[in-house]
């Protein structure tokens, strides 16, 4: 009788993974431990979000590590609003950078608090949008301040209540004020006005790119002495592609890959290296057999008259045009017109 394999004899018999049987049968399937170790998960303990399937992922998400600018941008407009927002309310106003992330448009949607304010703007010069989120404690700390209400601890939210009229309007007045302080920051990199397009109370309408577009993201933090709240601007990353050149750069007015003082010896130099220039009279087509055929003292027929335009040549290109003459015991051209512009541009 033939002995039957038991489960532990099968297991042995099985090929590594991603290995073929020797009779040709399909490569081992990862069993759920691998799965798990390829993929960042462990059972055990929380989610690694650094290694795995979530580090591939990501990786798209870290560009504006890779735009030092940013920060200077982002600096000079805390500054900025940091006075606005003192004449604004007119109590003191401190505004402090909290973070610059970037991360997926749909995840930034699902993860505003009901109610909420999203003001949507237009980048005219861009021509995109963004996001401008000021949260519930900001609102109504501002509210607050400019109806003279009692100074107090952070005020308390009131969960599922609309926003009146009256908090929508100086949310308003904020934003511009907001986005017109954003434009100066951005006025040293480029020029760009940010306008007010709408306010929209559901975060599925403020759409303004495809959900799984990367973003980025900046958290400002507003204290107004015992109250305060927050601030966001989200930028999807299409809206910063048209100056994108300009926010890689390490420091203001950097170029790259050049150097001033070696382009202007460079300049000097050219302008002062000798050329050969040709003074072609006619030019006539003849067959090498006629060529062939030439001896001294024949003569070629050109069709030009003596006061017939000669071309001037610069490495066998055309430049300008003239008359030949004579001077002294030299011959001489006369330039009739300048050199020509698209000469000027491929020089």
């Amino acid at each position: 009788m033939a002995e039957e394999n038991t489960p532990a004899d099968a297991e042995q018999t099985l090929p590594a993974a991603g290995e073929a049987a020797a009779d040709g049968a399909p490569p081992r399937v990862l069993n759920q431990d691998e799965i798990d170790l390829l993929l960042g998960f462990d059972a055990k303990e929380e989610v690694d979000k650094t290694s795995g399937i979530f580090a591939i992922l990501d990786k798209a998400l870290s560009g504006y590590e890779k735009m030092p600018m940013l920060e200077v941008v982002f600096d000079r407009l805390v500054r900025m609003t940091a006075a606005s927002l003192r004449t604004f309310t007119g109590d003191t106003a401190e505004v402090n950078l909290i973070s610059i992330s970037s991360l997926r448009f749909e995840d930034y949607l699902n993860s505003i608090p009901l109610p909420a304010l999203l003001v949507v703007f237009r980048a005219v010069e861009w021509e995109n949008f963004g996001i401008l989120t000021i949260d519930s404690s900001q609102i109504y700390s501002t509210v607050d301040v400019l109806l003279g209400g009692r100074r107090s601890a952070r005020p308390v939210r009131i969960e599922g209540r609309p926003y009146t009229t009256i908090e929508q309007d100086i949310v308003k007045r904020m934003a511009e004020i907001l986005l017109a302080d954003l434009s100066t920051a951005f006025d040293p990199i480029s020029p760009v006005t940010f306008q007010f397009e709408r306010l929209e109370t559901t975060p599925r309408f403020a759409t303004i790119t495809r959900p799984n577009n990367p973003a980025l993201l900046v958290r400002l933090r507003v204290d107004m002495e015992d109250r305060g709240g927050g601030i966001e601007f989200l930028f999807p990353h299409t809206t910063l592609e048209p100056i994108r050149e300009l926010l890689l750069q390490m420091f203001m007015g950097e170029k790259f890959g050049q150097d001033m003082t070696w382009e202007k010896h460079f300049t000097k130099e050219v302008r002062q290296t000798e050329v050969e220039l040709e003074v072609v009279m006619d030019e006539k087509e003849i067959s090498l057999g006629d060529v062939m055929q030439f001896k001294v003292g024949n003569t070629l027929l050109l069709d030009r008259a003596p006061d017939d335009e000669v071309m001037i040549k610069c490495g066998g290109v055309t430049i300008t045009t003239g008359k030949a003459g004579k001077m002294g015991e030299n011959i001489a051209v006369s330039i009739n017109e300048p050199i020509r512009q698209k000469v000027r541009e491929q020089l």
